[in-house]
């Protein structure tokens, strides 16, 4: 089994059960943010929570194994169509050379790690309209001289 048949046969279980990511994370015992990866072939999950997740959503030892499976980090490099998605493109677009030249000033040359890395996704009530609030956390990894 491919990843994306993988995703796909989680995607229709997930709809089939009428079930939400965050109950699928809570079912696996791992963040929302970093199942909801798993699924859609960006990560890996572990023996115990990829057990735990197909037994949650009725999915088969395939599933399982393929979510074991290490995936192969890749997409298209040109910039997409989707708005969502579109929209972050443009933040980076706008903001990162900001980001980038902040963090040289406030850490040395370096990265910020998407291997040590955590993200969350929360909604935020306000009378302006509903706020989407995003926080990655990600370790300095500092470039060296040798």
């Amino acid at each position: 089994m491919t990843k994306i048949e993988m995703t796909e046969a989680i995607i229709l279980a997930k709809a089939s059960k009428n079930v939400g990511w965050s109950e699928i994370a809570a079912a696996t015992g791992l963040s929302e943010v970093y199942t909801t990866s798993a699924c859609l072939g960006m990560n890996h999950l572990d023996s115990e929570p990829a057990a735990k997740l197909c037994n949650f959503l009725g999915l088969d030892s395939t599933v399982e194994d393929t979510l074991k499976a290490f995936p192969h980090k890749s997409w298209d490099k040109l910039v997409p169509t989707d708005p969502l998605i579109y929209r972050l493109y443009e933040i980076v677009g706008v903001y990162g050379p900001t980001m980038k030249e902040l963090i040289h000033e406030k850490f040395g040359d370096g990265i910020m790690s998407a291997i040590d890395f955590t993200m969350d996704i929360e909604k935020e009530k306000n009378p302006a309209g509903d706020r989407v609030v995003i926080t990655m956390n990600g370790k300095f990894l500092a470039y060296k001289a040798w």
